[in-house]
């Protein structure tokens, strides 16, 4: 079965975006792996807001979900998952193929982390403290564990971490 890989820049300070909903402190001068993260999805998983957000990115090569029940249409090489989004989503993993990247919404992680649906975390946790924004989970109400997997530091100070479900 397919994993589920919720890939995401963090700050120290454990939030994703800044009070602004701004990401301009994200590091973009080198890979930092992604590449080789690339390699092994064919598939990425957006909510809503996330999707619109990530508009300027596109990936051609991989097939895009957008899980939205406000949605009326998304762009015509996208998905458009409406309804249960977690029986969606397994029924996408028992489909052939690579892993799939949830790329986030914070509503739709906290729905696949209480269905443990997130196998693996990867987390590119940058050395800056925001102080305010958002932060990574929200709304999660029990405890879940994950298992270090893999640890690379970068000269530029920011370490990427991986982790699996236990």
């Amino acid at each position: 079965m397919r994993k589920i890989i919720l890939g995401v820049a963090v700050s120290l300070d454990g939030l994703i975006e800044g009070p602004n909903g701004e990401y301009d402190w994200c590091f973009t001068d080198q890979d930092y792996g992604m590449e080789d993260f690339l390699k092994r999805i064919d598939a990425i998983f957006y909510g809503r807001k996330s999707f619109e957000v990530a508009s300027n990115y596109i990936f051609p090569s991989k097939k895009r979900y957008i899980f939205s029940n406000t949605l009326a249409e998304v762009p015509e090489e996208a998905t458009l998952v409406q309804g249960d989004g977690v029986e969606e989503a397994k029924k996408i993993m028992s489909q052939p193929g690579k892993d799939i990247w949830l790329f986030g919404g914070a509503s739709l992680t906290t729905a696949f982390l209480h269905a443990n649906l997130v196998d693996e975390i990867w987390l590119s946790i940058h050395p800056i403290i925001l102080g305010s924004g958002k932060p990574l989970f929200r709304g999660v109400q029990e405890r879940k564990h994950f298992i270090l997997r893999e640890t690379k530091t970068y000269n530029t100070g920011l370490v990427s971490v991986l982790y699996e479900r236990k």
